[in-house]
């Protein structure tokens, strides 16, 4: 199972929101591409890293602090935030993102997806973030009445190559990620799926990778809160 550290950017900050709350944001560093070669410096695979306000708006919004880091790191990087059609995917994979997330899309415009998997095979993933077990779009804000299982099956041919499923409630509150709710979903697709929110021990990362069916999993605030020792934790994963 493959630890991705989670990097969120608002205002070209390194931050974590409380559930979800753009008004409930902590600041935990002013320089995102010198935390990304942190993380790497402690052998992560992979970075998982997220434009917040890119998310509510729609378009890039954090592109100036991305950019730093991907001239900065050697570890491929996943983006969301912010991508909503095929000239925005075209544009971060020509900048050497290894793959983009789409979120709100997935749901909008579930066609965009099916293009951008086809037009970049292994690049495209989606985001499914949910409040009980309920899809939730433009940055958490709008909830809608798909269910994640069946949106996640809409894709099975698409050729997506992970499906991330954040639970929203869990995410930034340090109280362990909803690990049935995440298994359940692994075994309901035959797509990848890397578990986002709530990730805050080493028992929580153990409990997911115990599955044996959850393919990854994103934490962010235990390792900025140190909660989480990053270099233990990859260890005990590649154990």
């Amino acid at each position: 199972m493959i630890l991705y550290p989670a990097i969120d950017l608002k205002d070209g900050n390194c931050v974590r929101l409380l559930r979800g709350d753009m008004e409930a944001a902590t600041i935990f560093g002013s320089d995102p591409a010198a935390q990304a070669a942190s993380f790497q410096e402690a052998g992560c695979d992979w970075l998982h890293l997220v434009d917040l306000n890119g998310a509510f708006e729609g378009r890039p919004v954090n592109a100036d602090a991305v950019e730093a880091i991907l001239k900065r790191v050697q570890v491929p990087c996943q983006l969301g935030g912010g991508i909503r059609d095929i000239e925005t995917v075209e544009m971060w994979l020509s900048k050497g993102l290894s793959r983009v997330i789409l979120g709100t899309v997935a749901v909008e415009n579930p066609d965009l997806v099916r293009q951008a998997a086809k037009a970049f095979p292994g690049k495209v993933a989606v985001g499914l973030d949910a409040r009980n077990g309920r899809v939730a779009t433009r940055g958490w804000a709008e909830e809608t009445d798909v269910l994640v299982t069946d949106l996640a099956r809409s894709f099975e041919d698409a050729g997506v190559a992970a499906i991330i499923y954040t639970d929203i409630d869990r995410d930034g509150a340090m109280g362990g990620p909803n690990v049935q709710a995440t298994e359940n979903l692994a075994r309901a697709v035959k797509i990848p799926v890397i578990a986002s929110g709530g990730v805050s021990s080493m028992q929580d990362l153990l409990a997911l990778r115990d599955t044996g069916v959850i393919a990854g999993a994103i934490s962010g605030r235990a390792l900025y809160d140190g909660a989480l020792d990053l270099r233990a934790a990859l260890d005990a994963l590649r154990a």
